[in-house]
């Protein structure tokens, strides 16, 4: 049994990462809330955005973008990964990145090559571990997403869509659901699909001013730019949700073991105790 000075240094070590990590918690529970509202705000112009892209992808325009125009068996796809810069966020990470990796084998299996695009250092670390093959990165993130930032590594992508380079683009990040659960999701940015986002086929037409071309240009562009700003910030408020639990579970932990370790000292103590006082007695009853 461990001596009563090496319990103590324990002990006190446990306290200490229980300081940490209740700083933590109580950190992230502050950026949770800002995180939470930012995401919730953004939903709605997000929803009708992709609402609008469903309906166009009905429309028969006299002017067909090349994204709503489904490509016959894809042989490289696009995937946008967006995952967490820093850890101790529970299994944040691992869920999403186990998902991708498991959907990566599927189309490896079936001929199908994969370019990556990875926003946020947890990802980018492991699409390179992986030997995925990697056009674009963004690292450094911060607790606020900004458009500016994200633009370049999605252009990339839309470029390699438009001159063939990828022949379907997807994302995958962590949708928030609530506090308690956050669930990995998968989703096609392009092609443009009506049916597979949910919208009924119909005859939907739009009168386009100045002229067709320049709309729905620059309102795809838009379109693609604003599903993955949401998929960033609905990754953020996952984040803080899950390092905030984890960070709880974590205090509750520490706290276990001080009274583990604070059971084990009172018995060596005693034990010691016991020992002199036997000791003593002994030494009484040979005088």
């Amino acid at each position: 049994m461990a001596g009563g000075k090496e319990i103590r240094t324990k002990i006190k070590s446990v306290q200490n990462t229980q300081k940490i990590t209740r700083a933590m918690e109580m950190v992230a529970a502050s950026k949770m809330r800002k995180a939470q509202d930012r995401m919730r705000a953004a939903r709605p112009y997000a929803e009708k955005i992709r609402n609008v892209a469903a309906h166009l992808s009905h429309a028969h325009p006299e002017y067909r973008h090349p994204f709503v125009i489904a490509r016959e068996n894809p042989k490289r796809i696009g995937l946008i990964v967006v995952t967490s810069d820093k850890g101790l966020c529970g299994g944040l990470n691992t869920n999403v990145l186990r998902m991708i990796l498991h959907k990566m084998k599927e189309w490896e299996a079936a001929g199908v090559g994969v370019e990556v695009c990875a926003l946020g250092g947890k990802g980018f670390g492991f699409m390179q571990r992986s030997g995925a093959s990697v056009l674009a990165h963004l690292s450094g993130l911060g607790d606020t997403p900004h458009m500016e930032k994200l633009i370049g590594p999605v252009k990339v992508m839309l470029d390699a869509y438009t001159v063939g380079k990828i022949d379907s683009l997807q994302i995958c990040f962590t949708r928030f659901i609530n506090t308690m659960k956050q669930e990995p999701v998968m989703e096609q940015l392009l092609p443009i699909s009506g049916d597979a986002m949910g919208s009924a086929r119909g005859h939907w037409d739009y009168i386009y001013e100045p002229d067709a071309k320049e709309v729905i240009d620059e309102l795809l562009v838009r379109y693609i730019e604003t599903l993955v700003y949401q998929a960033v910030a609905e990754n953020m408020a996952s984040e803080q949700s899950s390092r905030m639990v984890a960070m709880k579970s974590a205090s509750d932990n520490a706290g276990n073991v001080i009274d583990e370790l604070k059971l084990i000292y009172n018995k060596t103590r005693q034990a010691a105790i016991t020992k002199e006082l036997s000791e003593i007695v002994a030494g009484a009853a040979a005088v």
